[in-house]
Order: structure tokens, then sequence, then C-alpha cells
């Protein structure tokens, strides 16, 4: 999604806010929370390890995080696929990008498991393989003597299988988010 807020603009508002957390993995957890649980009753305050109160006290750090969750709640649910993981960009170190993707799906299984039970034989075999590789992809990390030319084009490879993992997973786990009006009225264009 073209206007999603900036990774540098999460990590120093979590940053300011005291939180350990790192920017990819707070998205990661958003995200896997959404997939998990009704989006009216996710409050992206309550994912931090920090006293709401703290949080509301800084109106900047408050208004960011409640403009990511409605961004990244619109992009899951963009039947054109515009969602991806807030990670850090093209021109940050390869090892750095590759630590917080592997973050990123961290925060996304804890996030999909820390609200209500989700029973894997009830959703799809695509959906369970998905989950399993996103389990795999939390250890992901590069060697010293790696070819960078060939993890880069494997980071983003990842990346990509993430992105549209974690959107099928969410339109699987909410099928009423993107289903058709039932009302007997036409979409209309925004």
């Amino acid at each position: 999604m073209d206007d999603i807020l900036p990774y540098a603009d999460l990590a120093a508002a979590l940053s300011r806010l005291g939180s350990p957390e790192e920017a990819s993995e707070f998205h990661g957890t958003l995200c896997g929370v959404f997939c998990s649980q009704d989006a009216a009753e996710v409050d992206p305050l309550e994912l931090l390890d920090i006293p709401t109160e703290d949080i509301r006290n800084d109106e900047e750090a408050e208004a960011l995080l409640q403009t990511l969750a409605a961004q990244t709640l619109e992009s899951l649910m963009s039947s054109e696929m515009h969602f991806a993981p807030l990670l850090p960009d093209d021109d940050i170190p390869l090892s750095t990008r590759v630590q917080a993707l592997a973050l990123w799906c961290q925060g996304f299984l804890y996030g999909l498991s820390s609200r209500r039970h989700i029973d894997l034989t009830t959703v799809s075999e695509e959906a369970r393989e998905i989950i399993g590789d996103l389990s795999q992809f939390t250890q992901a990390g590069l060697d010293a003597g790696d070819d960078q030319e060939i993890e880069e084009s494997a980071y983003v490879e990842l990346v990509e299988y993430i992105r549209v993992g974690a959107q099928l997973v969410f339109l699987e786990l909410n099928p009423a988010t993107h289903a058709p009006a039932n009302d007997g009225t036409k979409p209309t264009l925004h």
C-alpha cells in the first residue's frame, strides 16, 4: 500500500514511548491480531507492553499507532492485494532487513495466537502451510560468507511470499471482511 506510514516513523514513536519492541515486530503482531480478532475490538495501544495511559500522554504516538492500524486493516481487506509487511527501507543493510523480517513473522505468529483460539485443522491446507512457513522464517538470518546478490534476491522473494501469505490468511480467517454486500446496494467508489 502506497500510503502506509514509514517504518522509521513507527520505530521512532515506539522508541519515544520506551517500547522494547521493534517496529516490524509490532506491525506483525498487529496483522496477526487482525487475522484472529474482530477488527472493531483491536486497540493497537493495548498491543504494546506499556501502560496505555503512557501512550495516551504522547498524542503524536497515539495518533500514529491508530493511523497505522487503520491503514493496515484497509490494506489487509483490499481486494487488490495492497498489503505489505512494514519493514525497513531497501537502503538499510540486508542483515538488518532480514532480522526485521524474522521479527515481523514472530510478531505475526504471536498476534495470531494471542487472541481467539484458532483451530488449524479447520483452515485450508494453504493457510496451514503459510503459517508453518512464517514459523520457519522467524529463524531467518545471514551468514558472513553468503553471496549478497543471491541473498538480496531471496529476501525480496520472502517479502513477497509474506505479503501475499499474510493477506490470504487474513482473508480466510475473516471472510466477512471481503464478502459482497447482501443489502441490495451496489458498492460505491471513493
